[in-house]
């Protein structure tokens, strides 16, 4: 785990620094062979589509290159997810360059796949396994970059497989003016649809390793 730990904080920063860069085209250049040397190394063992990475652990919430809090991810924030005190879960992140859509601002998709992750960890943290159904924003106005910020999830209510989810962003000393404002359905799919999503996919030794409890999909820390 070190070991990726430390490759991908590495590739955040590389990444960092190559949104936020004004070097000249001499150096870009030098930065993209460097880049490339590394890929080929990357690349003498790659796992297909559907393979879990060795060091992914469903039943400790460990998926260690998910785009949202995965440690080894160079997309990655990465957000740390705990239980909140209010209820639900929460994260604090302050997100850069990386993830700009208006100038200063963090991009409207980038909203989207953090309410999503957090709602989806909101239902798993209350017990509740599902996949989203519906998922939908209300923006209420823009998230600053390089400002802490405070994103929170909870669950709303159950019935049999469905569970209604809302989730929040807002700046973390604003807490209570929330800027994006999720709500989400997640639905435990049937047997059946469960068989058919998730037939191939495998832990790294090869054994048919399909999700289907509710700790099978994100990390909460106490």
């Amino acid at each position: 785990m070190a070991a990726v730990t430390e490759l991908g904080t590495a590739l955040r920063a590389l990444v960092d620094a190559s949104v936020s860069t004004a070097v000249g085209p001499e150096e870009l250049r030098a930065a993209a062979a460097e880049a490339r040397r590394a890929t080929a190394l990357l690349e003498a063992d790659r796992r297909p589509p559907g393979r879990l990475p060795p060091l992914d652990d469903p039943v400790a919430f460990r998926r260690v290159y998910s785009p949202v809090t995965g440690v080894g991810s160079a997309v990655a924030p990465p957000l740390t997810l705990r239980g909140d005190p209010a209820g639900g879960v929460r994260a604090e992140a302050t997100l850069g360059l990386l993830y700009e859509g208006p100038p200063g601002y963090l991009h409207g998709g980038m909203s989207g796949l953090l309410m999503d992750h957090l709602l989806g960890a909101a239902a798993i943290h209350a017990g509740l396994w599902g996949m989203t159904a519906h998922l939908e924003l209300d923006y209420r106005g823009p998230v600053p970059l390089g400002v802490p910020l405070v994103l929170r999830g909870w669950v709303e209510r159950n019935a049999g497989r469905r569970t209604d989810v809302a989730g929040s962003i807002a700046a973390a000393d604003a807490p209570d003016r929330v800027l994006v404002q999720a709500t989400g359905i997640f639905v435990t799919p049937r047997a059946e649809k469960m068989d058919a999503y998730f037939a191939t996919v495998t832990d790294a030794a090869g054994r048919h390793t399909p999700p289907g409890r509710p700790t099978d999909a994100t990390a909460v820390q106490p």
